[in-house]
This record gives C-alpha cells, sequence and structure tokens, in this order.
C-alpha cells in the first residue's frame, strides 16, 4: 500500500492510499477534492472509499464531490457520527475490520476530539491514520469528550508497536512541542526533536509521519505516569495529569 501525504487548507493533511495489484485508491479525511482528483489522474486509478475519522469539516468537505463523481465508492465513519458525515453508508464501531486492497485496517473507537471519533490501523503494513486524536508531540482538543475518554483513547494507541507510523491530519507539530518542553524539560530526546522540527519546518518540510516510539518518548499526552510530568501538574492522579497538562495547552 502505497500512501501519499496530501497538504490542504491551512494546515491539513489527506492521505491517498493506493493498492498497487489492483490499482484502487482509498483517501483517509479528504477536506478538498482537487488534490484527491489530480492524484486519481496522475495514478489512472479509480476511487473505491473514503475512510472518515470523525465529522469536522476539515476532514468530510469533499465527501460530496468524490461520492458523484466516483458513485460506487463507499464512505465510512464511525457509527455515533451518523447523520453527521456526508454520504456515510458504513457506520463502523470498536473492532470492526475494514478490507482495502490486500490489508485489512482495524477500527479503534477513540472518543475524547469527538464523541464518534474513530481511527483506522493497517497492522500488517504498521500504519495507523488517527485523524484529530494523537499528533506530532500533542492532542487534539476536548471538543466533545472528557479528558477521561481521551486518556483511554490515547492509552490505546499507545500500545501499538512502536514502529507503527503514525499519520495524523494535521501540521501541528512545531506548535505542540513548543508547548512540550514547557512541561517536560528535561527530556532531552524532545530537545533534540524540537530542534529538528524548527529544521524542517523552516525548510517547508513535513513532519508527518511520526512513531508510535518517537511518541512515548516526547509527546507529553502519552507521558501522563511520567514522573516529570506528574511534577508540572502538581499532582499524580493519571487523569488530571492528563486534564492539567491538555488545560495549559489549550491555554498556550
Amino acid at each position: 500500500m502505497d500512501i501519499y501525504r496530501l497538504p490542504v487548507l491551512n494546515d491539513n493533511y489527506l492521505f491517498v492510499l493506493h493498492d498497487r495489484p489492483t490499482n484502487q485508491v482509498a483517501v483517509v479525511d479528504p477536506a478538498v477534492a482537487e488534490p484527491v482528483l489530480a492524484k486519481l489522474n496522475e495514478l489512472n486509478a479509480n476511487l473505491v472509499a473514503i475512510f472518515n475519522t470523525h465529522h469536522h469539516y476539515d476532514h468530510i468537505g469533499a465527501n460530496r464531490t468524490l461520492k458523484q463523481k466516483f458513485p460506487d465508492l463507499v464512505i465510512y465513519g464511525g457509527e455515533l457520527d451518523q447523520g453527521r458525515i456526508p454520504g456515510q453508508q458504513v457506520f463502523l464501531k470498536d473492532g470492526d475490520r475494514v478490507q482495502f486492497g490486500s490489508e485489512t485496517a482495524e477500527v479503534f473507537f477513540v472518543p475524547g476530539h469527538t464523541r464518534a471519533h474513530i481511527a483506522y490501523y493497517f497492522p500488517e503494513s504498521g500504519n495507523l491514520f488517527c485523524g484529530d486524536t494523537l499528533f506530532a508531540g500533542g492532542c487534539g482538543r476536548l471538543f466533545e469528550g472528557t479528558p477521561a475518554q481521551m486518556m483511554h483513547s490515547l492509552a490505546r494507541l499507545r500500545q501499538l508497536p512502536e514502529a507503527t507510523r503514525v499519520w495524523c491530519a494535521h501540521e501541528y507539530t512545531l506548535n505542540n512541542l513548543q508547548f512540550a518542553v514547557t512541561v517536560d524539560r528535561n527530556n532531552k530526546a524532545l530537545m533534540q526533536r524540537l530542534s529538528a522540527a524548527k529544521e524542517a519546518r523552516a525548510k517547508g518540510e513535513a513532519t508527518i509521519p511520526t512513531t508510535i516510539g518517537i511518541e512515548k518518548q516526547t509527546n507529553p499526552f502519552l507521558r501522563w505516569d511520567q514522573p516529570a510530568l506528574q511534577e508540572a501538574a502538581k499532582i499524580q492522579d493519571p487523569v488530571r495529569v492528563f486534564a492539567r497538562i491538555r488545560g495549559k495547552k489549550d491555554l498556550f
């Protein structure tokens, strides 16, 4: 499975998945149709699926246009997003599996950013499409969920193999890491990552994908059980540590 990361809007990424043996394409969180159509034309491939992680406009904005151009494509999303994702035909719950080409994605229910958020994990190739749940160096704001829900969701993702590539939907890395050093000041791996991110962004390079292993070392929202973060939050209860750090990020 080839993965193409396409920048759209201000700081979004959408992802085009290409199964070469069948020449079929799926797209994850298509905010804008034009780049998808251009990539399909370049590949001379057929769009068969849209994998939506949640209902926010910058993840579903192209659904209707793509469905009009490819009437046979299937639009997937979480079951609790029924009525909120344009054209949704398949309503996924935790533990469901979705076939694309020669690979099968596992569906994780990961509420917190929204009440219906899901992620797609392809274990064979080690790719995770997590929308706005886990970011490089951060996590999504809690618009519809609770700190406990988001912490539980991130705990599930944290358990994936460290080599898992994390394809998150925004280029927020630099800002996230600049915040992270305010609550995890003595983390040498974090400081090195921040320096590398500054250099990459100065060159206009993307910082996505990241990996679960990198996030476990440097992302404060996967480190609520580490003494440095407990000290920064001035508490030890994991949910309260997470909530305190998330609150600090909201004001950063």
